[in-house]
């Protein structure tokens, strides 16, 4: 391919004319009978469906014939991966076990702390903690202040800096 000195592009424009030049294959003669086939209506999932699938059989009877075989019980059993069929439109309340084991869950994972805390919110006692006064936030010093030292002041190699 590539040993004779032609590249991708012109290897597939070659190829793309000689494809477009050769013949269309074409469709069998109107004229031939399409092979022998039993109603679509007689089938049943132990037929041969192999004689509808056939190029010269007509769209509507192939459509029919499949439509028959699908429609086989066999065929319409659910996976149990279909997980949006469910209406979610409905409430579906909590039921209050899960709802009692759900806060014994978070009882001994947090503590009764937050529970405290709450109580305490409510209460009142939480605002009067943000009537306080802020605290000043502390200074803040920048690295790069730090690592300089001060103007006049010598380094070790004993240079000013």
């Amino acid at each position: 391919m590539a040993q004779d000195g032609e590249d991708f592009l012109r290897r597939w424009s070659r190829r793309k004319l000689e494809v477009a030049a050769e013949p269309a294959v074409t469709k069998p003669a109107a004229g031939e009978p399409p092979p022998p086939l039993p109603s679509p209506d007689s089938l049943t999932f132990e037929s041969d469906f192999k004689a509808f699938m056939h190029a010269k059989v007509e769209e509507g009877v192939k459509r029919a014939a499949l439509k028959k075989l699908f429609a086989d019980p066999h065929f319409n059993i659910m996976d149990g991966l279909d997980i949006y069929i469910d209406d979610y439109s409905k409430d579906d309340p909590i039921p209050a076990a899960m709802l009692a084991q759900l806060e014994h869950s978070k009882t001994t994972l947090f503590g009764r702390k937050q529970e405290q805390e709450k109580e305490k919110a409510q209460e009142g006692e939480a605002p009067a903690k943000t009537q306080q006064a802020p605290e000043a936030p502390p200074q803040q010093q920048t690295a790069s202040n730090d690592a300089l030292p001060p103007e006049g002041a010598e380094n070790k190699d004993g240079a000013a800096g």
